[in-house]
């Protein structure tokens, strides 16, 4: 089993600040979220699924939501 993220350690695997992240999952446009109780957590899997799924060829090619 591999070993879930909090925000902080998932953020640079983004690129971006632990708040962006923070403010994604309220927005509900950042990867994938595990959540028990007030714990929030993300898995490794979801995090490069996410970039995959934003990978593009050019500037005028949109991006999934």
């Amino acid at each position: 089993m591999q070993k879930l993220l909090s925000t902080s350690e998932a953020a640079p695997l983004i690129g971006v600040a632990p708040k962006t992240l923070m403010n994604w999952r309220v927005l509900g446009v950042g990867p994938h979220h595990i959540r028990a109780g007030r714990k929030v957590a993300y898995d490794v899997n979801d995090i490069e699924a996410w970039k995959a799924a934003r990978r593009v060829r050019s500037t005028s090619q949109l991006v999934a939501a």
